[in-house]
């Protein structure tokens, strides 16, 4: 497509049936979860991804063009260092739509020992695998849909769309169970979990296709807003209590948005003047920097990070 002239924004007959092939494979996968779990969630941070997975859920449970009651449970695994406007976003929609919403507090599990950080400013964001095991065995989920894709990241690559995790959560790459002709095995034994990912074969353009195509409201930080940042490790790290501003570092505010959102701790926006779907579209298509390369801190400690921290428990 086009993307100098516009028309990768325009709805052609190509780009909403790839569209409509994508929400029936993650809408048929979201419905085997139902059927083949005995307590199973959907995980919900207020992200783009989330967004993106649970109004897929609504549409999977509805009776013509009325949405039904989720059969399941919301689960956000809060570190306590999120961005407000997520936060704000995450709660106003749980109003609005009266879904039932199940919160693991990272700070709950530091009380309890089970997390420690030597500083309070440390990132949180790998302390969530911890988190995330202790609400699990609270409730008793069998297993947990979320919004990771494939072309996020390397280790996220290697992931069946069921991916089993043992009775301590942890993944293991050379373990998974096959994939033939979308057929899904979903059995656990009891501890065991099974961790599903339905929009797997997406990608961040298909994303926001899907978001400007369904009107789906997103936290406001996705677009274009002014913030104070420092250029850090060539990361526009944002200026706050948990990330100050360095003795030898200049601050500036510029025009900036969001491609992921997370704990504040890790996770960076880019420079951007996008300020409608439409707009991110056209970055998205020409961005050479998948989006967690460009704004994760946590990310580039070492090209294992995210495997290792999967390996732990880690969504």
């Amino acid at each position: 497509m086009d993307t100098l002239s516009g028309s990768i924004t325009q709805p052609t007959h190509l780009h909403t049936a790839h569209l409509k092939r994508l929400e029936a494979e993650s809408i048929y996968i979201i419905r085997e979860v139902y059927a083949q779990s005995r307590l199973p969630a959907l995980l919900f941070s207020g992200g783009k991804d989330s967004v993106v997975l649970l109004h897929l859920a609504r549409k999977a449970f509805r009776l013509g063009n009325r949405p039904l009651a989720l059969p399941f449970s919301l689960v956000h695994i809060d570190t306590g260092h999120n961005y407000p406007e997520v936060i704000r976003f995450r709660d106003a929609l749980i109003a609005q739509h009266g879904f039932k919403l199940v919160v693991g507090h990272v700070e709950d599990s530091i009380r309890k020992g089970t997390v420690k950080l030597r500083r309070a400013t440390d990132s949180r964001n790998a302390a969530q695998a911890v988190t995330l095991l202790e609400t699990i065995e609270a409730h008793g989920f069998d297993a947990l849909m979320g919004g990771a894709r494939r072309d996020e990241e390397k280790a996220r690559a290697k992931e069946r769309i069921f991916s089993f995790r043992d009775e301590f959560g942890q993944w293991d790459p050379k373990a998974q169970r096959p994939e033939l002709w979308e057929l899904y095995n979903a059995r656990v034994h009891p501890g065991e979990q099974i961790r599903v990912f339905p929009i797997s074969n997406w990608t961040e353009l298909d994303i926001w296709q899907y978001i400007e195509q369904e009107k789906l409201a997103l936290p406001e930080i996705y677009y274009a807003h002014d913030r104070e940042i420092v250029r850090r490790n060539e990361l526009l790290v944002p200026v706050t209590e948990l990330t100050p501003k360095q003795r030898h570092e200049q601050s500036e505010v510029i025009s900036v948005r969001f491609r992921t959102v997370g704990d504040i701790s890790c996770t960076c926006p880019v420079a951007s003047t996008a300020a409608t779907p439409a707009d991110i579209i056209h970055e998205t298509a020409i961005a050479e920097i998948t989006e967690r390369g460009a704004t994760r801190m946590d990310d580039q400690i070492s090209e294992a990070s995210m495997e290792k921290r999967k390996k732990e428990g880690y969504f």
